[in-house]
């Protein structure tokens, strides 16, 4: 009888065998390179399934960075290297400064600080995005609450907050708007995708901005090819229920400014807008500003440098302007008529003094009225984010984003207040730097809202 190893031993593979393999795998290879050169040809010829293709790509790419690039809040983009160890309140001249309590967001998470003019906290408000999500909500993945800020956060006349939440690592990146009271209690929900900015109107009613991907494809703009992360203007009622939604890439296309979209830079035709900024206009700010009328609303697309007006009855851009800025943010009508806004990239005159600047121009002739500039002692830029406010006495209170800074200058450009955000963390890229959350939106609260919040809750000099 044979031995059980000889009646289990494997017989060597004959020639005819090895060449089956290796032709087996040169035809995969073929196979492969033929599929390849295929794809490569579809996509360069732009024939179909050619956005099929493009798009599977894109969710591809977006989905590894979102699970590899996002997995430290060090490395999101809500945090940027300390300019300085400044904590606090720096600067404070009570006798030329807008006294009154600072409301800030901050981007160290979903929340809300309020300060007197010495940087005592006086009020906190908190509130996940997890509180107010649900299954109705568009983003079915939503990032931890941890990986998101309130980019804007406005209080309302009885002492509620509305906020605006942002998300890192994803897009679209705005996931709705909350109102929350004094206890950071939900009043109400918004999952439209709010993104960046919103304006209240004296009835109540919210106008924010939204944003979706779109497919679809126009005529005589060959170079907005779908999909695109399109903007639109939506009203809600004082309760929080959407009311009106409006495509401003279809109002933009429908005015006599549609030629502005040539200037789209190529790095943006996926978003060809980004509709930074959305501010209704009052009855007292339409006297003077020949443009727009009550109920229109003042809009800003930062990389095209545009700012505009969207007529909500006609779905229409009935007014357009550029100017001598770049990457803009925050465009405020004032009651004289004129523009206060922040000019994020566009001071070029002194480099020593940074980047940035606050211009106040007249938007009939397009001249410069007001400007603020840093100096080599008082360095100035954000790169992105940003806003200011012009106050009751003349001063304009500004939020520079990412260094986390707040200060307020009087009409000749003198700091008159200064704040640094206290929050720090190391740097995970670099060891021995500290990181310090942005600020992207602040707010003097000088009125009958004061008295609703009399006294500091936490420590003195934050």
């Amino acid at each position: 009888m044979p031995s059980p190893e000889k009646e289990n031993r494997t017989p060597p593979p004959s020639d005819d065998e090895g060449g089956d393999r290796g032709f087996f795998a040169i035809f995969i290879v073929g196979i492969a390179a033929l599929s390849f050169s295929a794809g490569a040809t579809i996509m360069l010829a732009d024939i179909p399934p050619s956005q099929y293709l493009r798009n599977a790509w894109k969710a591809g790419v977006a989905l590894w960075e979102k699970e590899t690039q996002y997995n430290d809040i060090g490395r999101l983009d809500f945090w940027s290297p300390a300019r300085n160890d400044k904590k606090g309140v720096t600067v404070y001249d009570e006798n030329r400064a807008q006294n009154g309590l600072t409301l800030y967001s901050s981007g160290d998470g979903p929340h809300a600080v309020l300060i007197d003019m010495k940087g005592n906290i006086v009020h906190e408000w908190n509130t996940p995005f997890s509180k107010i999500y649900n299954d109705s909500s568009p983003i079915k993945n939503p990032q931890k609450d941890e990986y998101m800020h309130w980019h804007t956060a406005k209080m309302q006349p009885n002492g509620d907050l509305i906020v605006q939440y942002t998300a890192a690592g994803d897009t679209p990146y705005g996931y709705g708007l909350a109102r929350i009271d004094k206890d950071s209690n939900v009043v109400w929900g918004y999952l439209g995708t709010a993104h960046h900015d919103f304006s209240v109107d004296k009835d109540g009613r919210v106008y924010a901005l939204t944003q979706e991907f779109r497919n679809n494809s126009y005529p005589y703009r060959t170079q907005l090819k779908p999909p695109r992360l399109d903007d639109f203007a939506v009203v809600l009622s004082p309760e929080g229920k959407e009311i009106k939604k409006v495509s401003i890439l279809d109002a933009m296309i429908n005015s006599p400014y549609d030629h502005l979209l040539d200037f789209a830079p190529y790095y943006s035709k996926e978003d060809v807008l980004h509709t930074n900024t959305i501010e209704v206009i009052t009855a007292e700010t339409a006297k003077n500003f020949p443009y727009g009328k009550e109920g229109d609303v003042l809009l800003s697309f930062r990389d095209l440098g545009i700012i505009a007006v969207l007529d909500l009855d006609q779905e229409k851009i009935v007014w357009a302007t550029r100017g001598p800025w770049l990457g803009q943010h925050d465009p405020d009508l004032l009651p004289n008529g004129d523009i206060l806004l922040f000019d994020n990239q566009g001071q070029l005159d002194d480099p020593d003094a940074g980047m940035s600047r606050v211009l106040q121009f007249d938007p009939k002739t397009g001249g410069i009225t007001w400007e603020y500039d840093g100096d080599k002692d008082h360095f100035f830029y954000s790169d992105i984010r940003s806003d200011q406010e012009r106050l009751p006495n003349g001063n304009t209170l500004i939020t520079e984003s990412t260094p986390g800074r707040l200060f307020e200058v009087n009409k000749d450009g003198e700091i008159v207040w200064e704040f640094y955000n206290p929050i720090r963390r190391d740097n995970p890229e670099k060891p021995g730097e500290k990181l310090i959350p942005i600020v992207s939106q602040a707010e003097r609260i000088f009125d009958d809202r004061a008295a609703l919040f009399s006294s500091p809750t936490k420590g003195e000099d934050q």
